[in-house]
């Protein structure tokens, strides 16, 4: 590249930049198939001027590696967390507020060193999600004012507004839906004309713009300013920050009970015996989670932002998210940060546990896709040098979600990673990150979804994956890829993602559509390999039916399914329809105490004779609703047969819904190993089909196809049965639902 373009180089402008990169790629041959590998080796770049930066780094002193740890480790602790970036300090901030004596964080550089020195710090309140939306009202409020209170010392929090930009309708209507719901949730909000935006932003073009949407108590952080903070307040109450103390291994003991439990974190200067270890490690997660068995599914990439030159006019203007030309604008003194997300970010390969306070070279192949949209949104930038440039790891998770809780795999194990390059908005997550844990009382948020949070019940976030899907790079890997490159795209109420398909499959799944039942929404067959949109050197699907069909669900109003659940309801109210229900989580509670184990998880009475049927809710410690199912009671047997396994005591079917299937399974499962109750938990989720017949012709639907009587006497009302269906055997129950009939059919 010319010199314009070289690393540590000022360029004239962004413009010029732009013109640059596109005479170099059209002489750059064509990349191959798969994420492209960093663009300068596999290691970071020197030191670059960033934001930030005299503060950290000065601060540190050149030999602070050599120095060992800054103080002494305890032998024990009753909570270790490891990491000291944002979610680290938050962690460690709420854990002290909470009165839990014996809190250390160990940092393995400086605090900050990883990937939070360098974050953009901005803050939008408005989410389309009212639990986060309520959970960042009280990010803001920790860091623009509890945190000064109780310190003394300035966060660095600067409310300067936010504006979101609407260059289409659709996008306007989105952001009249935000703020709908944030004023239901006491966050200001006004959505405004393109005369009142040039009005509030004279430097901003509005030709194209239907709208904007604009919030006066947005604003930004300054990440060392508010990590130091959270320590300063964390170590006023007795926790313990540890610097200079690379973490080197979890050691793990197992109960008498055959149960995984956190014994002690080892580190180069000695090990800490805990009973409880919090994962706040970013982009090393990963790492730190394969020390003590654990999966983190998450993946680490390049993200970046450049820092222009001052700006004539630019000061106190709000921080700016023009979603469409998938670019941010950031007020920073009297200049701009300028980022986004692209379709084609950089994978980390190789993750370094050597980086501190690194970047790497800035691809401005892959950054120069966001020069444009913000030229476009402020012309003026056009002729604006760039200062520094900024790119940096960032972790990102399959669902643009944290991940937080418990891990189902060892217990005592928590995780509070994955942010998605959002972490200095988390402060909403720190306490939310544990669950219980000896001496952490309950926390209470007052206000979300109009009730008092309870402490570690609410965002179990880690729970949601499958454990066959957390270990699957591919999975992990394309999914993590389209949350990122969809991250700025209208999130409307059905959307789906198309990475990731076909990972795990029913018995029913190559079958679904066929025979006219309306089972499935397209066959199998259509579902594609992800193509990464494009990027990469990947071809583009020309043809997908299943992405089409996705596109027309992607409305506000009512989509194309409204129709087709119009049709089946009036079949079900007139006559009978089918369904394929096989994405059911399928259970089995089986053991001497099972039935105790049920009396505790269960708030019906399902301890009736075998061959019952409830419906019921299963609870959690606090008496609040983890889920809904239906629990059928089975007759002992030393035999196993397709659809029951062999078991002495007692036992139970469990049919629970699909998407809540792995929370339920790690909430039974941690339930069991609590109150150490003797019987085991199943999964026959993919061994089993489900078909559920609906309506009121749907006995005399099934009478035909099975071998038993389904009259009211031979077959009573929220019962089950095991009998055959053209010589295949299946169960069949009435659950306590009239007109539901539903088969679960083996399929091994």
């Amino acid at each position: 590249l010319p010199a314009v373009l070289m690393p540590g180089v000022r360029m004239a402008s962004l413009s010029q930049a732009l013109r640059v990169v596109a005479t170099h790629a059209r002489r750059s041959p064509a990349q191959g198939l798969g994420p492209r590998p960093l663009t300068s080796g596999a290691g970071p770049t020197a030191e670059k001027s960033v934001p930030y930066q005299r503060t950290l780094k000065e601060a540190q002193g050149p030999s602070a590696e050599a120095q060992g740890p800054t103080r002494p480790l305890p032998s024990t602790a009753n909570v270790v967390v490891i990491g000291g970036g944002s979610l680290g300090c938050q962690t460690l901030y709420h854990l002290a507020k909470l009165g839990v004596s014996g809190a250390v964080l160990l940092e393995r550089a400086r605090l900050t060193s990883g990937t939070t020195w360098h974050t953009a710090g901005l803050l939008w309140q408005l989410r389309p999600s009212d639990v986060e939306l309520e959970l960042l009202a009280h990010t803001r409020r920790v860091v623009s004012r509890d945190l000064e209170e109780e310190t003394g010392l300035h966060t660095g929090w600067i409310q300067n507004g936010g504006l979101f930009i609407a260059s289409n309708r659709q996008r306007l209507d989105e952001y009249k839906r935000l703020m709908s719901l944030g004023k239901a949730y006491g966050v200001e909000s006004h959505v405004l004309s393109p005369a009142e935006t040039k009005a509030l932003y004279p430097l901003m073009n509005v030709d194209d713009l239907y709208g904007t949407l604009y919030v006066p108590q947005d604003g930004t952080m300054d990440p060392a300013g508010t990590c130091t903070t959270l320590t300063r307040a964390a170590t006023a109450r007795g926790a313990q920050v540890i610097e200079n103390c690379p973490v080197t291994g979890i050691r793990v003991r197992t109960d008498d009970f055959g149960v995984r439990r956190v014994a002690a974190v080892e580190t180069e200067h000695g090990s800490i015996q805990t009973p409880c270890v919090v994962n706040c490690a970013g982009v090393w997660a990963d790492a730190v989670g394969r020390m003590a068995g654990v999966k983190v599914p998450l993946v680490a990439m390049h993200h970046a932002y450049v820092v222009t030159e001052r700006i004539e006019g630019i000061q106190n203007m709000p921080n700016v998210r023009d979603h469409d030309a998938s670019v941010y604008l950031r007020l920073q003194g009297d200049a701009l940060s300028v980022g986004g997300y692209e379709a084609n970010p950089i994978f980390w390969e190789e993750v370094s546990d050597k980086f501190a306070f690194g970047l790497f070279d800035l691809d401005w192949d892959v950054f120069s896709q966001h020069i444009e949209g913000a030229v476009n949104r402020v012309p003026v930038l056009e002729k604006t040098g760039v200062k520094s440039t900024v790119c940096g790891p960032e972790s990102f998770t399959p669902d643009h979600k944290p991940l937080m809780g418990e891990a189902p795999e060892l217990r005592g194990f928590f995780l509070g990673c994955g942010f998605n390059s959002a972490g200095e908005q988390g402060c909403e997550c720190g306490p939310l990150v544990l669950g219980k844990v000896p001496g952490v009382p309950g926390l209470v948020l007052p206000g979300v979804r109009g009730r008092p949070l309870p402490h570690g019940e609410p965002l179990r976030l880690h729970r949601r994956f499958h454990s066959s899907l957390t270990a699957h790079r591919r999975w992990i890997r394309e999914r993590s890829h389209e949350s990122y490159a969809k991250n700025y795209s209208v999130v409307f109420p059905h959307d789906e993602p198309l990475a990731g398909r076909n990972m795990r499959r029913d018995p029913l799944h190559e079958r679904g559509g066929e025979g006219g039942r309306p089972v499935m929404p397209t066959p199998a067959s259509q579902v594609l390999h992800y193509d990464y949109y494009g990027a990469y050197g990947n071809t583009a699907h020309e043809d997908d039916a299943y992405s089409r069909l996705l596109g027309d669900e992607y409305t506000f109003d009512f989509p194309p399914h409204h129709d087709v659940i119009k049709k089946e309801c009036l079949a079900c109210r007139g006559a009978a329809a089918v369904f394929n229900m096989s994405y059911f989580g399928k259970f089995y509670l089986v053991g001497l105490d099972a039935r105790k184990a049920a009396d505790w998880l269960f708030s019906a009475d399902v301890s009736r004779p075998p061959g019952s049927t409830v419906y019921t809710c299963m609870l959690n410690h606090r008496g609040g609703t983890e889920s809904d199912l239906t629990v059928s009671r089975l007759a002992p047997g030393a035999q196993a047969s397709p659809l029951a396994p062999a078991f002495e005591g007692d036992g139970y079917y469990l049919a629970v819904g699909g998407a809540v299937a792995q929370h339920n399974w790690s909430h039974i499962t941690t339930v069991l190993q609590d109150q150490k109750f003797r019987c085991r938990l199943l999964d026959s989720s993919e061994d089993l089909g489900m078909i559920s017949i609906q309506g009121p012709a749907s006995r005399a639907i099934l009478q035909e196809v099975l071998d038993a009587d389904l009259s009211n006497d031979a077959f009573p009302f929220s019962t089950h049965k095991l009998v055959r269906a053209a010589g295949h055997l299946v169960g069949t129950s009435w659950p306590p639902s009239p007109g539901l009939w539903v088969a679960a059919v083996c399929c091994k």
